[in-house]
């Protein structure tokens, strides 16, 4: 075999990247630091930076996930695990003839090598080696997981290996895949192929994805949330899809930040995947999201499709190459963040929803089975950029918000949740970050100032001493006054000039949840199927 050109940085001497099948390779890179990557990014021409010292780097035709292009190995172990329904499947034969393409393309490549963990709680932790092409995705990533002590770097042995090749083109013919585009993982053997595609998301969510896969069998339930904790120890998590408002609300500046994407929830409470935060940054401003808005000005940050002005400073209101501009930084970049990213087990699971219909209430609390109704349906509205060709809102239902990373069956995730909901006797609300007065393209978007003053209410308690209404069409409560909101926005219907118009698209909405649910009637109980919205008489 021969040996690559040259490596540096930090690695255990006995798991070098040969291990991987990788070889004749150029320098390899283990584990730099920030400073190293940002001069290795910017000497190849990867990216640019900006007057307040982040990175900023462009991803070309794909600035979004490529959910279309997503693989799992379907081989005897994953057969019966994985819902088909969901997944795309990809032969044993098809993934090693890829693999063996992937190692082949490297050769004679720079590669950078980070070596991170997945996973605050150690007993749950999944160790994961990510070899990237491009500096700046080694800096993304290792903004993005957590970062062990240098020390611990000596001893590091990867459970799971992602291979992320932008330059690599896929053969649909001899892959089994749909385009050049690809991101397939094998379950059984913990790696995970990247290639096709230069958005810096797709190795975040692969982490995401494995760990849905094996923390279930554990009795360990892998959330798309958001967590935050208050001063007097009481946690909350935010279900939502991206653009919901995971990030933002989470961003609490009278709490601490947890994690703003991905969670467990086990024994012990809730644990962050991730040791960073992936935001976005379309209409960011320094008013409405200042915690946020100041890790865009620090040193470390990536930004993500962002365009800069003359003087290299961010147009974060220019989305002309994609309404899904981001920033990566450090957990700890945000003020109030959790050094160990552990807290308590929850006291309130809000779930997050952008109603592009205009239907639903700013906020409503749920009973256990409503809440697993609302988390087996996930409805929100695609938000525009988040995927390939999706250009503006669309109504949609993704189970578990998040059904493009479970890879198991939605009602394995939903029976984990009610069991621990009832368990832990939580107060469940849903939210609508969406629209209000009208549907997309007639309302507005729902204040976010009203939304954080209704949810401090709910996190603190005082919310449960209001007055409910119950909605006519979902069953679920609303309350009738907050103090700081106004109360009109309370009463959905009551913000529509068309009453009528407001009913008839309430129907439709109800009639959208049925008819999603019903892939869902045999594998829950009658207490669940009894939380389906139905139509009351709409008030007057």
């Amino acid at each position: 075999m021969q040996k690559n050109a040259g490596e540096s940085g930090q690695r255990n001497p006995s798991a070098g990247i040969e291990s991987t099948g990788l070889k004749n390779l150029g320098h390899v890179y283990y584990n730099l630091v920030e400073a190293e990557l940002y001069e290795r990014s910017l000497r190849r021409g990867e990216a640019s930076l900006t007057a307040h010292g982040a990175l900023c780097a462009k991803t070309g035709q794909h600035t979004g996930r490529s959910a279309q292009d997503k693989y799992i190995v379907c081989d005897d172990a994953t057969e019966s695990q994985i819902w088909w329904d969901n997944n795309k499947a990809l032969s044993r034969d098809h993934f090693d003839a890829l693999h063996a393409d992937f190692l082949a393309h490297a050769e004679g490549k720079d590669l950078f090598v980070q070596d991170l963990i997945g996973g605050a709680d150690e007993a749950n932790a999944l160790p994961s080696r990510v070899i990237t092409e491009f500096a700046w995705h080694s800096l993304f990533i290792r903004n993005l997981l957590i970062r062990p002590d240098r020390d611990a770097l000596e001893d590091f042995v990867p459970k799971l290996t992602i291979i992320d090749l932008p330059s690599f083109k896929a053969d649909p013919e001899r892959h089994g895949c749909r385009s050049e585009t690809i991101i397939a993982a094998d379950l059984m053997r913990g790696i995970v192929l990247i290639g096709g595609t230069s958005y810096a998301g797709e190795m975040k969510k692969s982490v995401f994805t494995v760990l849905n896969y094996l923390l279930p069998e554990r009795g360990v339930m892998p959330m798309h949330c958001s967590a935050n904790q208050g001063p007097d120890g009481d946690t909350a998590v935010f279900f939502g899809l991206s653009g919901t408002g995971k990030t933002t609300l989470s961003a609490d500046p009278a709490r601490t930040l947890i994690g703003d994407d991905e969670h467990g929830w086990g024994e012990d409470g809730v644990f962050n995947f991730e040791g960073g935060c992936y935001a976005k940054t379309i209409r960011l401003s320094e008013e409405a999201e200042p915690e946020i808005f100041a890790t865009t000005r620090r040193f470390g940050t990536v930004l993500e499709n962002v365009i800069l002005d003359e003087n290299r400073v961010p147009d974060f209101d220019d989305g002309s190459l994609t309404e899904n501009t981001r920033c990566a930084y450090p957990l700890h970049f945000i003020p109030n963040a959790s050094a160990t990213g552990k807290a308590t087990k929850p006291s309130n699971i809000v779930m997050l929803t952008a109603d592009a219909f205009g239907v639903l209430p700013p906020i409503a609390k749920l009973t256990p089975a409503q809440a697993m109704y609302h988390f087996l349906s996930g409805y929100t509205a695609k938000v525009a950029g988040t995927e390939k060709g999706v250009t503006e809102p669309e109504a949609t239902f993704s189970t578990c918000f998040g059904a493009p990373f479970m890879p198991r069956h939605p009602s394995v995730y939903g029976n984990l949740l009610r069991d621990l909901i009832a368990r832990e006797n939580v107060d469940c609300w849903l939210v609508n970050t969406g629209w209000t007065g009208g549907a997309y393209g007639t309302g507005s978007r729902m204040p976010i100032k009203a939304t954080r003053t209704l949810l401090t209410a709910a996190l603190d308690g005082s919310l449960n001493q209001a007055e409910f209404r119950r909605d006519p069409n979902f069953g679920i409560l609303a309350p009738v006054a907050v103090p700081g909101v106004d109360s009109s926005i309370l009463d959905p219907r009551s913000t529509w000039a068309d009453k009528q118009a407001y009913d008839e698209q309430a129907r439709r909405l109800v009639d959208m949840f049925t008819g999603n649910f019903e892939k869902f009637e045999s594998h829950v109980e009658s207490d669940v199927l009894g939380a389906a919205p139905g139509m009351l008489e709409a008030a007057e």
